[in-house]
């Protein structure tokens, strides 16, 4: 018993040695990654195809009667940040159906700030704590 837990803590070793010798020979690092960047989320919904997703970044001009309307309202909160509400016609918030197919309509909308993506709205209301600088 002794032999054999000695023999798998040595196994253990030259693996996870050998395994980060390789990681760095090959310019691996432990950054990560951030989740809510607009390149990780710009891929399909969960379980599609990697290719059906969709820009987030590029803006759609949609002309005509059928297009959707939006309306933007920022207040100052009376304790602290601010409430944005989104209104729409023609569209609908629809945080349930995140990751199915495309349903002309529907679906949700990124906050944007100078620039910055700040979150991703799922219904008309938001609290913003802060504002970037």
């Amino acid at each position: 018993m002794n032999r054999s837990f000695a023999l798998l803590v040595i196994g253990l070793a030259f693996g996870g040695g050998i395994g980060f010798v390789l990681a760095a020979a090959n310019g691996v690092t432990l950054d990560g990654h951030v989740h809510a960047d607009d390149r990780h989320l710009d891929q399909g919904g969960v379980g599609e195809d990697s290719s059906k997703g969709h820009n987030h970044l590029e803006v759609l001009d949609l002309a005509g009667s059928n297009a959707p309307t939006l309306d933007v309202q920022v207040t100052k909160d009376s304790d602290q940040g601010w409430n944005l509400h989104v209104m729409t016609t023609g569209f609908t918030f629809s945080p349930a159906n995140a990751g199915r197919a495309h349903v002309p309509g529907e679906g949700h909308a990124h906050v944007h700030v100078n620039g910055q993506k700040i979150a991703r709205l799922n219904g008309p209301w938001m609290h913003i704590g802060t504002l970037p600088e």
